[in-house]
């Protein structure tokens, strides 16, 4: 399959922050990106390379699976990357929402064609922010990529076995001995055990509050669930429903990166930093995805 991806789009920027994922279970590397989803009942391997150009983008997809897969279950599998790396994204409205703000036109320069990702659903982005909680990035990483060996389902391709990040349903058959064989406290264990079975027993629609618009009810509906706080709430909508006016604030990392692009001083509170966010408007999360990227690549 093709994929043309609404211009200006970076395929390489916009996959950098997969470089050093797991490659067993979504990897960015070479001008590839590959993961496993569900489409439907079947596991599929997705391989995305990137071809064209930043003005005039293409993307070539291939589709590895146990079963043959319909026209309808290709189609489908194309919808999934593309909500996944949101192609349809347009960006110049936020490149001109922020043309004032002299770091931030910078950026945009710098990283112009970077769309933010999305983790195919809701869950998997809760399940990840509820991990990252007072650890590093890439402690969490690790922790997350144990917890998909140990529960996700698994699909061999070409003698090489993939991962699916864990549904609710086998999220809710582990033990508090297996959370912390991932390397999670009881605590953290505890809390995604909690979340799974809020969505398995019908309390927790996680897909349906995507249909809320105001981001704050959102975050008030998801700050109910046990170990859930308004930064994990903000983390996981921002990456698992791309509400980009999500901003959080309470994030070190990224009060790191605005005080160094800002030139503030070394260290500034959340207020602070919503303060300074507050000029990109319905943005902000975009925004502060730009500011996170270029620290980790140095820019």
């Amino acid at each position: 399959m093709i994929l043309n991806p609404a211009p200006p789009y970076d395929f390489t920027l916009s996959t950098f922050v997969f470089s050093s994922g797991d490659p067993q279970i979504r990897k960015a590397e070479n001008g590839r990106f590959w993961q496993l989803i569900r489409v439907g009942g079947n596991l599929v391997l997705v391989e995305v390379t990137g071809q064209g150009t930043t003005g005039n983008p293409a993307l070539k997809v291939r589709f590895s699976s146990d079963e043959p897969l319909s026209s309808g279950e290709c189609e489908e599998a194309g919808n999934i990357i593309c909500r996944i790396l949101n192609l349809n994204d347009y960006l110049t409205p936020f490149y001109q929402a922020v043309r004032n703000d002299p770091p931030m036109r910078e950026l945009t320069k710098r990283l112009r064609g970077l769309k933010v990702p999305t983790t195919p659903t809701v869950f998997e982005a809760l399940v990840d922010s509820i991990i990252e909680q007072q650890i590093s990035l890439a402690v969490a990483r690790t922790l997350e990529a144990r917890l998909t060996r140990l529960f996700g389902e698994s699909l061999l391709v070409d003698g090489q076995t993939y991962y699916a990040f864990p549904t609710p349903e086998r999220m809710t058959s582990a033990t508090p001995d297996q959370f912390r064989s991932c390397g999670l406290s009881a605590m953290k264990g505890g809390y995604i055990h909690n979340a799974a079975e809020q969505v398995i027993g019908g309390d927790l629609d996680l897909e349906q509050l995507r249909n809320i618009r105001d981001s704050e009810e959102i975050i008030t509906a998801l700050t109910t669930l046990r170990g859930v706080g308004r930064w994990t709430a903000e983390l996981a909508i921002l990456r698992g429903m791309h509400r980009l006016d999500a901003f959080p604030a309470d994030d070190l990392g990224l009060r790191r990166a605005i005080a160094q692009r800002y030139q503030i001083k070394e260290k500034i509170s959340a207020d602070e930093a919503r303060k300074i966010a507050d000029q990109w408007g319905e943005w902000k999360g975009l925004a502060a995805y730009y500011l996170l990227i270029a620290d980790q690549m140095g820019i």
